[in-house]
C-alpha cells in the first residue's frame, strides 16, 4: 500500500512540475486532490439521489418487496403424493426455512457474509476492504463487497445496462433495495429467500432443486460436506460445477469447510475429516421430459394452460403455468404408473429384437424415402439449391449422432439416412389403465421413450385401426337389439355385392363349418359371425351405441366396421370397455383432482358430478358382455393370460389384430381397472410379416399381463387384484347356458372329415 501511494505521488509531482514548475508544488498537489475528491463526492451524492428518485428506472418499494413473487415452476403430483414432474422456465422450487439445516446456513454465512447478522444490509467494512485491496492494490484476495442481502437484491431484480455508469448505478440500486429488505424481513427470512432464488448452474435455481439435481436428496437430508459443495458453487457456478469439474468443486468445497472452521462453526478435526471425504455426487438430470408419466404430463399441460388462461390471480392477471408455482394433484397412482412403464420396457425390449428380423426391407426403404423429405435437414439442403442426388449424398454422410436403443441411448457414427431407417423400425406402444367406476386414470404410458418419441399413442388425436377389439361393441348392440346370446350364427362365408363382392374371411378354415353362440363367436373372434351380427343389430344402431360408449371418432357405416376397420384411440377404447364393468354407464376420463397455489391454497377441486345420465347399455347387457369377455380370456384368444402368464384375477378382455399385422391390441377388464394396450410401428406400412408374431395376443396382451403380474405381487393392491365381478343371476345364467359352437355340417361331412384327420385349430384373432 505504501509503495503504491509513493508511486502515485511521484507521478503526480512530475506532472505538476512539468506544467507549472517547482514553485507551489505541494499546495497545487493538495488542491488538485481535494478538488478531485470533492467532485467525486458530489457526483456520487447526486447519482445516489437520482437512483433513489427513480431517474434510472423505478426501484421496488416496501409493498413490492413484501409481495416478492419468484418464478417457480408448477409441480405435478400423483394421487399418492409423489412428485411426477414440473413445468418451468427456470428449474426452481421453494423450500421453507424448517427444511434448511443450521449447518447449511452456517456454510453460506461463513463463505459469503460472515458479518451477516451484524449489518443492516450494507457492510461498510467489506466495502473498504474491496476498495483498498481490490481497487488500489489489485489483489484477488480482496473478495466481494456485496452482502447476502445485496446479492439477494441482485437475484430478485437483475442488473440493467446504463452504459459507462452501469456498475455504480446497479450497485447503488442493490444497496437501496438491500436496506429496504432488511427493514421488512428478518435475517432468517432473508437467508431463506436467498437460498430459494440463487442460481446454481445447469439451469438450476434454488437450494431445493440443486440438492435434488446434484445429490438426489431433499434439502433436509444434505450432509455438511454436500452443503459445502453447493455453497462453494456460488462463487462461479460453471467453474465449480461438480458434474463438469469435480476436482475444482472439491477444492472449493474444502475452502468452504475451512471458512466454517475459521469462524468456529466446526472444529478442526471435523474439517479435516470432511475434507478427506469424496464428493459422492449423485447427479440426477431432470428436464420437462424427466420424471414419471411424461406423456401424461405433456397431455395434461394443454388442459392446464387453458385453465390458467381462464383463472385470475388477486391482481387480475391470469395464472402462469411456468412461473406461479402451482401444485397439480392428479389421479395417477405412482406405483401403477411404475408397473406400467416397467411392463412396457420388458415386453417391448423382447418384441423389438423379433420385429427387426421380420420387417420387409423393401417397404422400409419406401417409407424412408417419403419421410426423408419431411426432415429439417432435407428441407434446409433443398432451400440451399442442392439437387436430389446431392441431398442424398449429404444425408448419407456419417456423423456422430445419438440414437435410441433398448439397451440405452448410444452415440454412434451414423448418417442421417441410416438413423432414420433405424428409428422407423422401432416398435411403439400405448398403455392406459383407468378405474371404470370413477373414470380416474391410474397409469398412462403414451410411448416407449418420451425423449426420442414424443408422439403419444394414448390420446384422442392418435387413432389406429382397432381390429377385433371393436367386436364386443357389435355384440353389445346385437344384444340391445334383442338377439339372444344363445342364438347360433353360421360361420359360413358371405359375399357383399354392395361392396364389390367383399367376402370376410376367418383365420381358421374349419370355422366356416360351425355355428356359433355369441360367446363362441366372440371367444374365437370369428369374423364372419361378427359381420352377420352387425347386420342384424343395424350398422347405424351400432354406431350410435358406440358413440354412447364414449367413442368420438368417426365410424364408417360399412359391414367391415364389425372387423375393426375404424381408427380409434386407446383412451376412447378403454372408456368404452369401462361401460361393461360399470353396469352399462359411461364415465369421462378424470385426470386432475385439485389445483392449489404455491402456498397450498386450494384454487379448484375437480369432482365428478353425480348427475343423471342416460346409460350407454342396459345393466343386463353389460353383465352378459362381461361374462362373454371372461370366456375370451378363459377359453378364447385371450387365454394366454391364464396359460402363459398364470394370472388368476377375475378378468375379461379382447385381443385385436388389424390387416397385415400393422396393429396389435388387447383390452383387459377387472372390477377395479380397465387396461388398454396398442402395439405397432409408427408407420402402418412397417409391420410383422407373421400373424403368429404380430397378433394382439402376442404383442399387446403380454404387456397387460406383465403389468397385472406386478400389481398382483404388491400387497397394497390386494383389494384391486382380489376383486370379483358380481355373480350372474339365475335368469342370466340360463340365458348364457349354451355351447360355444355347434357343427354346421351334416353327418356325412363330419364322418368324411374325421377320416381325413381334420383337427380343430386354436383360436386366433
Amino acid at each position: 500500500m505504501k509503495d503504491f501511494i509513493n508511486q502515485f505521488i511521484t507521478r503526480l509531482k512530475a506532472i505538476i512540475v512539468a506544467q507549472y514548475g517547482q514553485k507551489d508544488l505541494y499546495s497545487r498537489l493538495i488542491r488538485m486532490v481535494v478538488l478531485s475528491l470533492g467532485g467525486l463526492f458530489l457526483f456520487m451524492v447526486f447519482l445516489i439521489l437520482f437512483v433513489w428518485m427513480g431517474v434510472f428506472g423505478g426501484i421496488p418499494g416496501k409493498d413490492d418487496l413484501r409481495n416478492i413473487s419468484q418464478q417457480v415452476g408448477t409441480e405435478v403430483y400423483s394421487a399418492d403424493s409423489v412428485l411426477l414432474g414440473r413445468y418451468y422456465l427456470m428449474e426452481r422450487s421453494m423450500v421453507p426455512s424448517a427444511q434448511i439445516s443450521t449447518e447449511l446456513k452456517h456454510a453460506l454465512i461463513a463463505t459469503e457474509d460472515v458479518r451477516f447478522y451484524n449489518h443492516g444490509g450494507i457492510d461498510t467494512r467489506s466495502m473498504l476492504r474491496v476498495l483498498i485491496k481490490g481497487v488500489l492494490l489489485q489483489r484477488e484476495s480482496a473478495g466481494g463487497g456485496s452482502t447476502l442481502t445485496q446479492q439477494l437484491a441482485k437475484n430478485l431484480y437483475p442488473r440493467r445496462s446504463y452504459w459507462v455508469l452501469s456498475l455504480p448505478i446497479n450497485k447503488i440500486r442493490e444497496m437501496i433495495i438491500a436496506r429496504r429488505l432488511e427493514k421488512i424481513y428478518s435475517k432468517d427470512e432473508i437467508l431463506v429467500l436467498y437460498l430459494n432464488t440463487i442460481p446454481f448452474g445447469d439451469n438450476v435455481y434454488g437450494i431445493k432443486t440443486a440438492a435434488e439435481r446434484f445429490f438426489s436428496l431433499p434439502v433436509n437430508k444434505l450432509t455438511l460436506d454436500q452443503s459445502a459443495v453447493l455453497i462453494g458453487m456460488l462463487k462461479a457456478t460453471h467453474r465449480y460445477n461438480p458434474r463438469l469439474f469435480p476436482e475444482r468443486a472439491r477444492a472449493r468445497r474444502d475452502v468452504v469447510l475451512a471458512q466454517l472452521e475459521k469462524y468456529d462453526f466446526i472444529t478442526e478435526g471435523r474439517r479435516d475429516s470432511l475434507q478427506a471425504s469424496p464428493l459422492n455426487l449423485k447427479y440426477s438430470k431432470t428436464s420437462h421430459h424427466a420424471g414419471s408419466a411424461p406423456y401424461f404430463r405433456a397431455y395434461l399441460k394443454e388442459e392446464l394452460l387453458s385453465w390458467c388462461s381462464e383463472h385470475k390471480k388477486e391482481d387480475g392477471t391470469p395464472y402462469n403455468l411456468y412461473t406461479d408455482g402451482l401444485k397439480i394433484y392428479t389421479t395417477i397412482d405412482s406405483r401403477l404408473q411404475q408397473y406400467a412403464e416397467k411392463a412396457m420396457q420388458v415386453q417391448m425390449t423382447t418384441l423389438q429384437a423379433k420385429f427387426v428380423k421380420q420387417v420387409d426391407k423393401t417397404k422400409l426403404l419406401g417409407v424412408a424415402q417419403i419421410k426423408l423429405k419431411h426432415l429439417p435437414h432435407y428441407q434446409r439442403l433443398k432451400r440451399e439449391g442442392l439437387s436430389e442426388k446431392e441431398i442424398m449424398l449429404e444425408l448419407k454422410k456419417p456423423g456422430l449422432k445419438r440414437i435410441f436403443t433398448w439397451t440405452g441411448e448410444k452415440e454412434v457414427e451414423i448418417s442421417t439416412y441410416d438413423s432414420l431407417l433405424h428409428h422407423l423400425q422401432i416398435l411403439q406402444a400405448g398403455f392406459l389403465a383407468q378405474d371404470p367406476a370413477s373414470g380416474e386414470v391410474k397409469a398412462w404410458v403414451g410411448g416407449i421413450d418420451f425423449q426420442y418419441f414424443q408422439y403419444d399413442h394414448v390420446r384422442e388425436s392418435t387413432k389406429r385401426q382397432v381390429g377385433s377389439t371393436f367386436k364386443p361393441i357389435v355384440y353389445a348392440a346385437a344384444i340391445e337389439k334383442g338377439i339372444s346370446p344363445c342364438d347360433y350364427t353360421s360361420g359360413r362365408k358371405t359375399s357383399y355385392t354392395n361392396m364389390e363382392d367383399w367376402t370376410p374371411e376367418n383365420t381358421s378354415d374349419d370355422s366356416y363349418d360351425q355355428k356359433y353362440s355369441m360367446a363362441g363367436g366372440l371367444a374365437g373372434s370369428v369374423n364372419t359371425v361378427s359381420v352377420k351380427l352387425l347386420e342384424r343389430a343395424g350398422i347405424s344402431n351400432t354406431i350410435s351405441i358406440a358413440h354412447k360408449m364414449g367413442i368420438k371418432s368417426e365410424l364408417p357405416a360399412v359391414p367391415s366396421l364389425a372387423l375393426g376397420t375404424a381408427s380409434i384411440s386407446v383412451i376412447e377404447m378403454v372408456g368404452a370397455y369401462g361401460v361393461f364393468a360399470n353396469k352399462g354407464q359411461y364415465v369421462d376420463p378424470v385426470l386432475i383432482t385439485s389445483i392449489t397455489s404455491n402456498e397450498g391454497v386450494i384454487l379448484e377441486e375437480f369432482k365428478r358430478e353425480a348427475r343423471p345420465q342416460e346409460p350407454s347399455l342396459s345393466k343386463e347387457t353389460s353383465e352378459i358382455m362381461l361374462h362373454m369377455l371372461k370366456r375370451v380370456v378363459n377359453e378364447g384368444t385371450g387365454s394366454g393370460l391364464r396359460s402363459r402368464y398364470g394370472l388368476t384375477n377375475d378378468i375379461a378382455g379382447k385381443t385385436g389384430t388389424t390387416q397385415a399385422n400393422a396393429d396389435g391390441w388387447f383390452i383387459g377388464i377387472t372390477p377395479k381397472l380397465v387396461m388398454g394396450c396398442w402395439v405397432g410401428a409408427d408407420d402402418p406400412a412397417i409391420h410383422f410379416r407373421s400373424t403368429a408374431m404380430g397378433q394382439g395376443a402376442t404383442t399387446a396382451l403380454p404387456l397387460v399381463a406383465g403389468f397385472l403380474q406386478q400389481v398382483n405381487k404388491d400387497p397394497q393392491f390386494s383389494s384391486v387384484t382380489k376383486a370379483q365381478f358380481p355373480a350372474l343371476s339365475n335368469d342370466l345364467a340360463q340365458k348364457l347356458d349354451c355351447d360355444l359352437s355347434r357343427s354346421d355340417r351334416n353327418l356325412l361331412q363330419r364322418i368324411f372329415n374325421r377320416k381325413k384327420g381334420v383337427k380343430e385349430k386354436k383360436f386366433k384373432d
